[in-house]
């Protein structure tokens, strides 16, 4: 426990003082949240007003771009420059660095979804969420489950440069598709079946009924089903593919 904390204490310092992943990871997802709730005004989405329903949405945008890209690029890079390997050779057990990577993740996620809530209702009048235990609980299964497809993700890219790339070509249309910030319903059909398919949906699906339709989180099982699924999948292709040594050839 002792190297747990002295490693979480490690990762989060690193966190704080890359600019890249404070304006990616906070400023970015309150810039957009911004910018489409005055566009979209008092609108309705979803029968819902429009920045209630961005809000969720930009929710799904954090959780997939600070749980999956982030976390998916900065483990390549740390593999492919040696990192990894040499964490190996050290005292400290992998299965702790792992947790500390992925407890910093964690709270990144959360402090930026606090910081998403605060400015809806500064901004635009949202209501502090009523099952406020019902929401915490889905964000962090969302982050848990996003996080294990991303260090799956890492065992298929080969090379850092590629995996900007990568990550990119598949979460930015996973946002469209899944209805981050636009009504699924206006879809063509068979793009709705596709979204039917991505763990996005259901994590939006889930946030959007715990914040705007007072559900709880066991009112919605067959959402938190999917995203269970997906995390186990995305567990058990970690465990096979994953590496510590950078790739050779």
């Amino acid at each position: 426990m002792k190297l747990f904390r002295h490693e979480l204490r490690f990762e989060l310092a690193l966190y704080q003082r890359s600019r890249e992943l404070a304006f990616f990871t906070f400023l970015l997802p309150m810039i957009l949240f911004l910018l489409l709730g005055f566009a979209y005004g008092d609108d309705e989405l979803m029968g819902v007003k429009g920045s209630d329903y961005l809000l969720t949405g930009t929710l799904g945008y954090g959780v997939v771009a600070t749980a999956f890209a982030g976390l998916t690029i900065v483990i390549v890079v740390r593999r492919e420059e040696g990192i990894l390997k040499r964490i190996r050779s050290t005292p400290l057990p992998a299965p702790t660095y792992l947790a500390a990577v992925l407890t910093t993740t964690l709270i990144a996620f959360l402090v930026q979804a606090v910081f998403i809530v605060a400015l809806g209702m500064i901004a635009f009048g949202t209501s502090f969420p009523d099952n406020l235990f019902s929401l915490v609980i889905a964000l962090v299964l969302g982050a848990v489950t996003f996080a294990a497809l991303g260090i799956g993700l890492t065992g298929f890219i080969q090379r850092a440069e590629g995996a900007s790339a990568v990550v990119n070509a598949i979460y930015f249309p996973m946002l469209f598709l899944s209805g981050a910030f636009f009504e699924r319903d206006t879809f063509p059909e068979f793009l709705r079946a596709v979204a039917a398919f991505l763990p996005l949906t259901y994590f939006i699906d889930l946030v959007f009924s715990v914040m705007n339709e007072g559900a709880q989180l066991w009112d919605r099982p067959g959402d938190v089903l999917a995203l269970l699924i997906w995390g186990g999948l995305g567990t058990v292709y970690a465990l096979r593919r994953f590496r510590w040594t950078p790739h050779e050839g």
